[in-house]
């Protein structure tokens, strides 16, 4: 993935690790919260640094302004569903950030699949398992830049 390298300070030779940066988007104000909640404030030792959007037009915006490391779309978002923007974004940004897709329910998993998320929970959102996800995406990732 794209920018999820390690920071070296050349002065010291420490070693600082850049924020993770993740985009939320529902627009549903409690679904946004109860993910912020869910992951907390970091994941494997990196500081998260979370934006929000509560529109599909919100979500393009942010993606053409900036680069994230993970983006959480709700697939039950009113107007415009995640789903459909997930898909979107894979047919249309060349280096696509990997998408975690909140479903309705567990038999709406097959939805992920169309839609080309990389993984997927079910509402209601289990806290555990919501960490879990966005959990495995860091775990994973390599250090280069």
């Amino acid at each position: 993935m794209a920018g999820m390298s390690e920071v070296v300070s050349h002065k010291s030779g420490d070693v600082v690790t850049r924020q993770a940066r993740i985009l939320v988007y529902s627009d549903d104000r409690g679904v946004r919260e109860k993910v912020r909640f869910a992951v907390g404030p970091a994941t494997h030792g990196r500081e998260i640094d979370w934006t929000e959007a509560a529109t599909h037009a919100g979500v393009i915006t942010l993606l053409d302004e900036r680069t994230f490391d993970l983006v959480i779309l709700d697939g039950e978002a009113a107007k415009s569903g995640g789903m459909g923007i997930c898909r979107q974004m894979k047919h249309e940004i060349y280096d696509c950030p990997p998408v975690l897709l909140l479903v309705g329910r567990p038999a709406d998993a097959w939805l992920a699949t169309w839609s080309e998320a990389d993984a997927a929970v079910a509402h209601p959102l289990d806290p555990f398992v919501v960490r879990d996800a966005v959990d495995g995406f860091f775990a994973a990732a390599p250090a280069a830049s």
